[in-house]
């Protein structure tokens, strides 16, 4: 049993190679939810639907995000009634946000609405939201707070990242299964996800980190930067107001409590010295995934680490 921990992009595309060769009944994933927005009274979850457009085989793969194919003819009727339309949701994509707000109005907690969802799209890897209650990602700038979505699509993230804040954290607690799958897990995969605002956000809920330290499993993270910059997204800018180095090693000392290893690209072998300096195993490959086969060799290259792993 495999436990990832994931957010974004990134995540979804490693996942993708990873139920390639590993049966999905064997794959929880844990989903961040800090982005989460409503939005002309629908209830959004964009790393969640990634993910499940992703593995589902549906997802735009040229934006990496959205369903293939999908026409924008609501986006556009809303903004002739005056709607703000910076956030792009497809006319598809939409089918999925209003039918979660239909279930959530009647009384189904987000993980529920998250499986019915994930089944019907034919998925049976358990995905599961890391909270139930109300999380948001709020980045303060010196444009003022604003919502992560909001400083990332709508301001293209041009503002200077004071801090972050995560709204609701104190009152959050794991999602139902969220801890015994950390506990229970043969390994645990942190995706190569924004660190702060992806997977920083999971690690925020209570409870949660130290499963991970209590937990058996043999814990993995695949960086997310490659030569000093993200390949996608704004993790350098967050990385760097919250005073991590934005490089291979600045990820490596900030999961330094939690993981057994990390892959590293191959660009930044030269960091391998300093990363075992903090008592973490480095392995170095290839990380930037632009094919499916390139997903697939990523997630055999992990798999083969973990099974190394004392």
């Amino acid at each position: 049993m495999i436990t990832a921990l994931a957010g974004g992009v990134g995540a979804a595309r490693f996942l993708r190679g990873l139920v390639e060769i590993i049966p999905q009944e064997d794959l929880t994933v844990i989903v961040n939810t800090g982005d989460d927005i409503e939005l002309h009274g629908l209830y959004i979850s964009p790393d969640i639907d990634i993910i499940m457009y992703t593995l589902a085989g549906m997802v735009d793969e040229g934006k990496g995000w959205g369903i293939r194919g999908d026409t924008f003819h609501c986006l556009e009727m809303l903004g002739r009634y005056g709607c703000e339309t910076w956030f792009n949701l497809g006319d598809k994509d939409l089918a999925c946000h209003i039918y979660r707000t239909y279930l959530l109005r009647k009384g189904l907690t987000l993980s529920e609405v998250t499986e019915k969802i994930s089944k019907a799209l034919g998925l049976r890897v358990n995905i599961i939201p890391m909270t139930n209650q109300r999380f948001r990602t709020i980045i303060v700038t010196d444009n003022g707070r604003m919502h992560f979505q909001e400083y990332l699509v709508k301001r293209r993230a041009r503002d200077r990242v004071i801090h972050v804040e995560f709204e609701g954290v104190d009152e959050a607690n794991p999602a139902p299964g969220v801890l015994d799958s950390i506990l229970n897990s043969d390994a645990i995969i942190i995706c190569p996800s924004n660190p702060i605002v992806s997977i920083g956000t999971i690690l925020s809920i209570r409870k949660v980190k130290d499963a991970i330290e209590r937990s058996e499993a043999r814990v993995v993270a695949i960086s997310p930067i490659v030569g000093g910059a993200p390949i996608k997204g704004p993790a350098d800018k967050l990385m760097r107001a919250l005073g991590y180095e934005v490089s291979a090693y600045g990820v490596a000392e900030y999961y330094r409590s939690l993981i057994d290893a990390i892959v590293i690209d191959r660009v930044d072998e030269s960091e391998r010295l300093r990363i075992e300096s903090l008592g973490i195993k480095v392995a170095v490959t290839d990380t930037i995934m632009k094919s499916l086969q390139s997903k697939i060799q990523l997630a055999k290259f992990v798999l083969d680490l973990i099974r190394e792993l004392p």
